[in-house]
């Protein structure tokens, strides 16, 4: 049986449009350790701070849809997306 591919960015999961996509996907990929640790993980003590987004409903449809093909709350995809954007654009 062959290793399978590991994820390291969320970027490079594509759009599954179906289970059996989906299915078929996962069986031959995984996330790192490292992306799937970010993604769960939160420090003892860690305040959050609620905010309020206007979204187009059908662009909120479809982060939810794309959160839920990943096992995921679209608001922490959401969270994880702008961290690793600050970290791009962080000098």
């Amino acid at each position: 049986m062959n290793q399978p591919v590991v994820v390291h960015r969320w970027e490079e999961i594509p759009f599954l449009s179906s289970p059996k996509d989906e299915a078929s996907y996962w069986a031959s990929h995984q996330l790192s350790p490292a992306l799937m640790a970010a993604s769960l993980s939160r420090t003892e003590g860690q305040d959050s701070t609620s905010i309020t987004l206007r979204m187009d409903p059908r662009m909120l449809s479809r982060i939810k849809r794309l959160a839920a093909t990943r096992y995921l709350n679209y608001q922490s995809m959401i969270k994880q997306w702008l961290s690793e954007r600050m970290e791009k654009e962080t000098p």
